[in-house]
């Protein structure tokens, strides 16, 4: 069973950084889609960053591109977000999460939470000005 533990937040200035770490229980890591995803307060959770399960492509959310960077090892079964020059606005609580995917020609948007099997209980960010 997957199951995905977060680390790494805490209170930075604005252009500060940040490392976050999504620790994975599976023994199939690798054939996983991994994605973190952003949620302040009484709001849904937002599209951050994505990678997928050999690590050979990744996808930014518009505002973090050129300042956040996705990356996982597959032999330690985690999946991390170096976030740099962070703002205000990117605060939130930061969770990971997983898709199993298949071997085909055809896989579902993962810029979005729906097709995401297994969820993180978050790690929270906070950023002064």
């Amino acid at each position: 069973q997957m199951r995905l533990q977060e680390s790494g937040g805490g209170s930075v200035q604005a252009g500060g950084s940040l490392r976050l770490s999504c620790t994975s229980s599976s023994r199939a890591f690798d054939n996983y889609y991994m994605a973190w995803f952003r949620q302040g307060p009484g709001e849904e959770r937002a599209f951050v960053a994505l990678i997928n399960p050999r690590g050979s492509r990744t996808n930014y959310a518009d505002s973090v591109k050129g300042r956040f960077t996705i990356s996982r090892d597959n032999l330690k079964s985690m999946v991390f977000l170096q976030m740099t020059n962070l703002e205000p606005e990117d605060a939130g609580l930061y969770v990971c999460a997983a898709d199993f995917s298949y071997e085909g020609n055809w896989e579902p948007d993962h810029t979005v939470p729906a097709p995401y099997d297994y969820w993180g209980q978050g790690t929270q960010v906070t950023v002064s000005s």
